[in-house]
């Protein structure tokens, strides 16, 4: 889906809520399709191509590349049993919001959009997965996400590592 919406911050805001979460639905022919899929790939639970052995192992090996990653460049990530998010407290990571507008922003969203914009990296702010009580404890903490082409990950790699030596 691709399109603008624009109109007021307080229904806008509503719309943006909207928008995440309704990319990850699936049409009915889709989700026929994948059971179809899963219950194939069931039925040859041994077999080590089968996705629910492959799968695992590939995101490990790459959950394992971010660890060391993150780890190599000063920070301690929270290294997850499953999934493709690796969660970080990016308060080392020397950052300038100097040229930000919107100072209220927690420390985590005012980090990912200077990211993005000056390292040409992503992440995602923890503290949009918080209320408002909880959220000043997770504004350090980013989610990188590694489920990615070695490709990308080499990329990031290079701007992190490039960023670390320039802060040092």
């Amino acid at each position: 889906m691709l399109g603008w919406s624009i109109g007021p911050k307080h229904l806008i805001k509503h719309l943006q809520t909207v928008q995440q979460n309704t990319i990850y639905t699936c049409a009915t022919p889709l989700q026929e399709a994948l059971a179809q899929a899963f219950w194939i790939d069931i039925k040859r639970m041994d077999d080590p191509e089968c996705y629910f052995n492959s799968l695992p192992k590939e995101l490990e090996v790459k959950r394992d590349r971010m660890v060391r990653l993150l780890e190599s460049v000063g920070l301690t990530p929270i290294v997850p049993d499953g999934g493709y998010f690796i969660i970080a407290d990016v308060s080392l990571l020397d950052a300038d919001f100097s040229d930000m507008k919107d100072s209220s922003e927690p420390y985590d969203y005012k980090f990912v959009k200077w990211m993005t914009k000056n390292k040409k990296l992503s992440a995602i702010p923890v503290s949009a997965f918080c209320n408002a009580e909880t959220k000043s404890q997770f504004e350090k903490f980013v989610r990188f996400c590694f489920i990615k082409k070695d490709s990308t990950l080499d990329a990031a790699e290079a701007i992190i590592k490039a960023w670390k030596r320039q802060a040092s």
